[in-house]
């Protein structure tokens, strides 16, 4: 039996996040959501005003014979840009904001770890990594259309622009790991 666990992380629009995690070999699913905020059960419009203190998100569940906690960081901090305040490219606003939604200990601790030697490295140039790191306390799903998105949506401009430059990234700098 295959051993899995799940990863819940924002940046940016969760179309491009789900997108660039489901090229991976041991990506078991990906799930778009909501999580991080205060309002119970949100919907798309309500996560997009930025008053539900939710960001959009997504939980990855991955086989842990195939891939790392750490896999799941790396992949994550090379799609995204960490050190853009409540941002990512065009989308703007607290629900777009970096964040590591941990699910236990070890994840916190792993995280931690992972932030602290991408600042040691200077891996953005010296920038300020803003990444929040919290527990996870709830994850909701988002609405059925916003789930594979960008595999329902080949021709939607918005996927074109910012989510096929992730998932290119994802198969040019993680080739060994993606799905053949």
């Amino acid at each position: 039996m295959t051993a899995t666990e799940t990863a819940t992380l924002g940046g940016g629009c969760f179309w491009c996040t789900e997108a660039a995690f489901k090229e991976l070999d041991g990506v078991e699913s990906v799930t778009s959501g909501y999580a991080g905020g205060d309002t119970e059960d949100p919907t798309y419009e309500e996560v997009c005003s930025g008053d539900t203190g939710h960001a959009e998100v997504v939980q990855v569940e991955y086989d842990t014979e195939k891939l790392s906690y750490e896999d799941v960081l790396k992949v994550f901090f090379t799609v995204h840009d960490p050190t853009q305040l409540n941002r990512q490219g065009p989308d703007v606003g607290t629900q777009y904001r970096s964040i590591v939604l941990y699910h236990d200990d070890d994840q916190k601790e792993i995280v931690q770890r992972f932030l602290r030697e991408l600042d040691a490295e200077g891996a953005y140039d010296g920038d300020e990594i803003v990444t929040e790191v919290e527990p996870l306390e709830e994850f909701y799903e988002a609405e059925e259309y916003h789930q594979d998105y960008y595999e329902k949506n080949p021709n939607d401009q918005y996927c074109s622009i910012q989510a096929e430059p992730k998932v290119q990234k994802v198969r040019e700098k993680f080739g060994e790991k993606v799905t053949q």
